[in-house]
């Protein structure tokens, strides 16, 4: 039997793929219908969501004021998440099977349904790398949001290599299947997976490694230039270098800016036209990261009917 979903006070309210939680509860949920609405959606990966909070991610998320955020490498607990982010949030998470790894989800102030974290039959169950959810917008439309974290991969094991290329050949293929059922779709999430020469500071070191490698780039060559779907950080970001959205820990990687853009939000050609800005929310100092990540935000502009 699948689970349920149920809000906070215990009531139900239908049913969601097995792994998957889903909470909700109502303070603060915007009405989407019947009117004109600006919706921001972020994303980011937390490196660890206690952390995160504990370094300051809850007074950025009420400065940026994200009505939806799409988060990786939550590595937390389902009931732990949600106390973390407290209420005025719907939550889809999907847990990592190996405690301390891994780990996606979804918080919208805005219901959620349709919650899945299925992708390509059962090869990724319990992985906690993909999670998709769908919130309703005005005149029957809908959005479909996903939010993924890509292995990182070895280009010197090639078990791993292959774990991180049969992920995105089928993650491509879900999305496929999403786009052609009509509604918006938009794909969220760390990739590991630096498109271009302008998405990666050191380009000419990384060539033929994980994260640079031309069989992972050409997923995305399929994804955007053949299919069609657009790299919202890039399309509304300008033409770079940057902005990039990883930097290491280690040495000034982040003081240097030699940075990595890997996170990304890549929306299917209609929702594309309603995206109006993108922002790369780069911590002023070293000392106020409270992730290795920085997030990605846009902003849409839906239309009132």
């Amino acid at each position: 039997m699948r689970p349920t979903i149920r809000s906070r006070d215990g009531g139900l309210s239908g049913r969601l793929s097995r792994t998957t939680k889903l909470w909700g509860w109502g303070t603060s949920v915007h009405v989407w219908q019947n009117r004109a609405v600006a919706l921001t959606i972020a994303t980011v990966n937390v490196n660890g969501i206690r952390a995160a909070i504990r370094k300051g991610m809850l007074d950025w998320i009420e400065d940026a004021a994200p009505q939806m955020i799409t988060l990786q490498e939550v590595r937390a607990p389902d009931d732990l998440v949600s106390d973390l982010l407290g209420e005025g949030w719907f939550i889809a998470h999907d847990e990592c099977s190996a405690k301390g790894r891994a780990g996606v989800a979804i918080i919208s102030r805005q219901p959620i349904h349709s919650v899945s974290s299925q992708l390509g039959g059962s090869a990724y169950n319990d992985s906690g790398r993909w999670i998709e959810a769908t919130i309703d917008l005005a005149a029957g439309q809908t959005l479909t949001v996903i939010s993924a974290y890509v292995h990182t991969g070895d280009a010197d094991d090639a078990d791993r290599m292959e774990e991180k290329l049969a992920f995105l050949r089928d993650a491509i293929g879900r999305l496929t299947e999403l786009r052609s059922a009509g509604g918006h779709v938009l794909f969220t999430g760390d990739l590991n997976v630096a498109h271009h020469d302008v998405d990666i500071k050191n380009w000419r070191g990384n060539i033929g490694r994980a994260g640079f490698h031309p069989d992972e780039r050409a997923y995305l060559d399929e994804l955007i230039d053949e299919l069609g779907w657009v790299d919202l950080g890039r399309s509304l970001g300008g033409e770079g270098p940057g902005p990039y959205t990883w930097w290491s820990y280690r040495g000034q990687a982040f003081d240097n800016d030699a940075g990595w853009r890997i996170d990304y939000q890549i929306a299917t050609p209609e929702l594309a036209e309603l995206a109006v800005s993108a922002t790369v929310h780069r911590s002023p100092t070293y000392a106020d990261r409270w992730s290795d990540h920085a997030p990605l935000s846009v902003q849409f502009d839906l239309p009132e009917d």
